[in-house]
């Protein structure tokens, strides 16, 4: 398995955690908990990989 770094923020008006994985376009998303932001970018992350469409720049 890949393993893919993520930059994260906390919204500071949302409260929200945001993150992202530099170079890798579209693999963004955002949860209220840690854990959660965790699993949505790991759905992302599969949802683009197994598309085709896009990948992360190397």
């Amino acid at each position: 398995m890949k393993t893919f770094t993520a930059i994260i923020e906390r919204d500071s008006d949302t409260h929200l955690y945001v993150g992202y994985v530099p170079g890798f376009p579209g693999a963004h998303s955002q949860g209220e908990t840690l854990d959660e932001l965790q699993e949505n970018l790991r759905e992302v992350i599969e949802m683009l990989l197994e598309s085709g469409d896009r990948s992360p720049q190397e």
